[in-house]
């Protein structure tokens, strides 16, 4: 059965989920919070926080190493959900990401400067991870921007909360479209949408 993966990032977190037909006939076949953010390696949650202060050598190497460590984590993540889906006869198409605005980012001493583009940018820092982490799985990718997300579609998945149970949140609808995405695109243009 041809499987998409969805996602939605938070700091050092994501919402995974994987489903199946489509968005009027959903199948989700896994759902789960992933972690992409290493708690052992200081600073790496919210790295851009950590890296205030210190000079910008080390804010720099800090980032850098929050970044590897989060791409690791992710694509350990990605790889072993794909593992699990493939045992029990489903093709991953691809993967789904929930995107934030998408303007540009300042250089880090910019960012670094500004309490609110220091948010913005650990948000983009953990988008950027999974789409990462999905291509470098040999994956396409498709983005969807979350004031982009179709409505009516998130509507619809409402109910399907009360049919598979708990925990049913908005991560979890929204990664669901961001995947149905994927399904219901030419797995062509889903790879060169991101």
């Amino acid at each position: 059965m041809r499987t998409a993966l969805g996602f939605r990032a938070h700091s050092g977190w994501a919402a995974l989920v994987a489903v199946a037909g489509t968005v009027d006939a959903p199948r989700v076949i896994e759902r789960r919070r992933i972690a992409i953010a290493d708690a052992e390696l200081a600073g790496s949650k919210q790295p851009y926080h950590a890296a205030a202060g210190l000079p910008l050598p080390q804010a720099e190497a800090l980032v850098r190493s929050a970044v590897a460590s989060s791409r690791a984590l992710a694509v350990e993540a990605i790889l072993a959900a794909r593992k699990r889906l493939e045992s029990t006869g489903h093709e991953v198409a691809g993967s789904g990401v929930v995107l934030g605005s998408g303007k540009p980012l300042p250089a880090l001493e910019k960012i670094l400067a500004s309490h609110a583009l220091i948010h913005t940018a650990e948000g983009e820092l953990f988008r950027d991870v999974l789409v990462w982490a999905a291509k470098n799985c040999g994956l396409p990718v498709a983005g969807v921007r979350q004031k982009d997300l179709d409505a009516s579609a998130l509507r619809r998945l409402d109910s399907l909360g009360k049919r598979i149970g708990p925990p049913w949140t908005q991560d979890q609808k929204y990664a669901t479209v961001a995947a149905f995405r994927v399904l219901e695109s030419d797995p062509f243009a889903a790879s060169m949408s991101i």
